[in-house]
C-alpha cells in the first residue's frame, strides 16, 4: 500500500506542473500570496537542489541527476517492499513519500531534460542564510523534504522494542 502514496504524489506533482506550464509564462510572478511572502512563479532548473550542477555537461547530468537517483529510488523501493522489515510501520510510508517526490523530479529530468525541472513556489526568507528568497521549488521537492524529516524523526525517536514488535 505505501506505493499507492508514491504514485499519488507523483500524479499530484505532475498535475501541478502541467497547470504551471499551461497557465504561467516562464519568469513572471503569476500570483503573490501574503504580500511578498509567497510567489507563484514559473522557473526551470536543469540542475539539482539550489541549481547545483545546472551548468554541467550532458554526461554528468545524466549520471548524477538521473542514473544515480534512479539507483537510490530502486534501493528505497526495495527497503519499502523488503520482507526483512528494514523499515517498519510509518517508516515505510515516509519512505514511499520520498519515493513519490523523487519520481516527480526524475520524470522532469528525463522528459524535460533540456528545459529543466518545473519549479513554481518561491518563499521570502528575509535574509536567512544570506538569501532574500528560498530557491524556487515544487510539490515533489516538498514531498522529499517533508518525508525525509519525518523518516529521520521516526528513526531518531524509535524505541528499541518497536522493531521487534513489528517483526
Amino acid at each position: 500500500m505505501p506505493f499507492a502514496l508514491s504514485i499519488g504524489l507523483l500524479i499530484l506533482d505532475q498535475i501541478t506542473k502541467a497547470i504551471v506550464v499551461a497557465k504561467m509564462p516562464i519568469g513572471v510572478i503569476h500570483k503573490r500570496i501574503f504580500g511578498d511572502f509567497i510567489w507563484l512563479v514559473h522557473v526551470r532548473n536543469t540542475g539539482a537542489a539550489f541549481s547545483i550542477g545546472a551548468d554541467s555537461s550532458v554526461a554528468v547530468r545524466i549520471i548524477v541527476l538521473i542514473l544515480l537517483p534512479l539507483a537510490v529510488m530502486a534501493l528505497v523501493s526495495w527497503a519499502i517492499a523488503s520482507k526483512k522489515m528494514i523499515l517498519h510501520g510509518a517508516q515505510r510510508w515516509f519512505a514511499a513519500g520520498i519515493l513519490g517526490g523523487g519520481m516527480g523530479t526524475i520524470c522532469d529530468r528525463i522528459f524535460r531534460f533540456d528545459e529543466g525541472v518545473v519549479d513554481f513556489v518561491s518563499v521570502n526568507v528575509y535574509g536567512l542564510f544570506g538569501m532574500d528568497r528560498w530557491p524556487t521549488f515544487n510539490v515533489s521537492d516538498s514531498c522529499v523534504v517533508v518525508f525525509v524529516i519525518l523518516l529521520a524523526l521516526s528513526m531518531l525517536f524509535e524505541k528499541k522494542g518497536d522493531k521487534e514488535k513489528e517483526r
